[in-house]
């Protein structure tokens, strides 16, 4: 299992680029994968295959009105753990004692 965080955006569409994201969200929530999206990136668990495809589908997608799209993966894998996505935040607040801000 992996846990694969990335952003992906058009470098030639301006300032607001949320219409050009969405439709990314929209490809990682349908593929059934655990997921969490924040402020500047998305962060998805499955396996390698499965997460590799889905950043496949999303810059598919947005080539399809951009032509100059930037990608930053990072990638954390773990053999034979799974879960991880909520986990590793919870492993922190309970060192912490209290809830960190989501």
């Amino acid at each position: 299992m992996v846990l694969l965080e990335f952003s992906m955006y058009p470098l030639d569409r301006g300032e607001s680029l949320s219409s050009y994201v969405a439709p990314s969200l929209d490809i990682i929530d349908k593929s059934g994968l655990d997921y969490q999206c924040h402020a500047m990136g998305t962060t998805i668990e499955g396996e390698y295959d499965q997460v590799m495809d889905v950043v496949r589908r999303c810059f598919q997608r947005m080539a399809e009105d951009c032509n100059r799209i930037e990608c930053i993966i990072k990638l954390d894998y773990r053999r034979g753990q799974s879960g991880r996505l909520r986990a590793k935040v919870a492993g922190v607040e309970a060192k912490l004692g209290r809830p960190v801000k989501k």
